[in-house]
C-alpha cells in the first residue's frame, strides 16, 4: 500500500511540473534557461524548487539548490507567477491518484 502511495505522490510531482513548465512563454523559458546558469539567488529571492513542489515557494537565505532544478521568481512575468502558484495549489490540495 505504501509503495502505490509513493508511485501516486511522484506521479503527482512530475504532473505538477509538466503543469508548471507549461505555464511559461517561450522568452520566459529563455530566462530561465539563462538563469540556469547564474552561480546564485540572491538572499530573499523567492523560487521554486522544481524537484521538491511540495515545499511551495521558497525564499533564498544561503546556497540555493543546483540552478537546473531552479525557477526563480524573477525569470517570469508576474502573471505566471500568479498562475504557477495556483497550479500549485491546485495540485497540493488534490487527492494522491492511487492504484
Amino acid at each position: 500500500m505504501k509503495a502505490s502511495a509513493n508511485r501516486a505522490s511522484n506521479r503527482n510531482a512530475f504532473l505538477s511540473r509538466e503543469n508548471i513548465l507549461k505555464l511559461l512563454s517561450d522568452e520566459e523559458v529563455s530566462r530561465v534557461s539563462t538563469a540556469e546558469t547564474a552561480a546564485n539567488l540572491a538572499i530573499g529571492d523567492e523560487y521554486l524548487d522544481l524537484e521538491q513542489l511540495d515545499r511551495g515557494v521558497q525564499q533564498a537565505r544561503g546556497p540555493a539548490p543546483a540552478m537546473g532544478r531552479v525557477l526563480p521568481r524573477k525569470a517570469v512575468h508576474a502573471s505566471t507567477w500568479s498562475r504557477i502558484v495556483t497550479e500549485l495549489r491546485v495540485v497540493h490540495d488534490a487527492p494522491a491518484i492511487a492504484k
